[in-house]
């Protein structure tokens, strides 16, 4: 989560407390001994603190996301990803493939020796944010890496996002809309080399665009409504922005 993040789930965590302690000694009820007043007290902390986990489980599951990648044929879809610290990957591939991380080295030579990293068994699995640190995640199908199966995973870190929108800004307005936006870039780096996806929770492309103008129209209305992402590429860096359907 970022900083603003935990600051609204502590601000939570305050008024449940104090709500906590009104619920205990409503209507007047003071407690008559000190044994009573240190079970209420027990009885106070003991909420809160099963309530706090139940509320950062919630945090940390409304700012991640679980990204899907299958495969067509001999071929991962999509082959590279880019997820943000503290997403999954899913992969839904056939019995016949797994995926196994490996080394840039293994990976460059078609090869298979598995790193410590993560890896699914036959038919694919979900990989959990402890297996994938920021950076880039190399894997490969085991059968099949011989003729070229095998993926990328760039897993970018929060702060680096911070660092990426001092140099390139992008705003969506209306968001939320009913699915047509229009996408606004501030950045001397606009350019021919400049591209924008964008993709749904499952990290399915569901649209893709050379961006050579810093206003851009887009046209979603066809999708149903729930969360998307609109990714920016510029040459040098990704800049994430979340698209909002209703």
């Amino acid at each position: 989560m970022q900083q603003t993040d935990f600051a609204f789930f502590f601000e939570c965590l305050q008024i449940l407390i104090k709500m906590e302690s009104r619920n205990h000694l409503k209507n007047g009820a003071e407690p008559k001994s000190h044994t009573s007043r240190k079970k209420i007290k027990r009885n106070i902390m003991k909420t809160t603190f099963l309530t706090s986990l139940l509320l950062m489980s919630t945090f940390l599951t409304a700012f991640s996301a679980t990204w899907t990648i299958t495969n067509s044929g001999v071929t991962f879809t999509p082959s590279s990803v880019t997820i943000e610290l503290g997403d999954s990957i899913n992969f839904n591939i056939s019995s016949m493939h797994n995926a196994a991380e490996v080394s840039q080295a293994t990976w460059d030579a078609n090869g298979n020796t598995p790193l410590p990293g993560f890896s699914t068994p036959f038919g694919g699995g979900l990989v959990l944010p402890a297996k994938l640190t920021a950076g880039t995640h190399y894997y490969v199908c085991t059968p099949h890496a011989s003729i070229g199966m095998k993926g990328i995973i760039i897993v970018q870190n929060t702060t680096d996002v911070s660092e990426v929108q001092q140099q390139t800004n992008i705003s969506v307005y209306p968001n939320p809309s009913d699915g047509k936006f229009q996408l606004t870039f501030t950045s001397s780096q606009v350019s021919k080399n400049c591209n924008l996806e964008i993709l749904d929770m499952q990290g399915n492309y569901i649209y893709q665009s050379d961006i050579t103008q810093p206003k851009t129209a887009v046209d979603l209305s066809y999708q149903p409504s729930g969360i998307y992402f609109a990714r920016f590429f510029d040459g040098a860096a990704i800049l994430t922005k979340k698209i909002v359907i209703q």
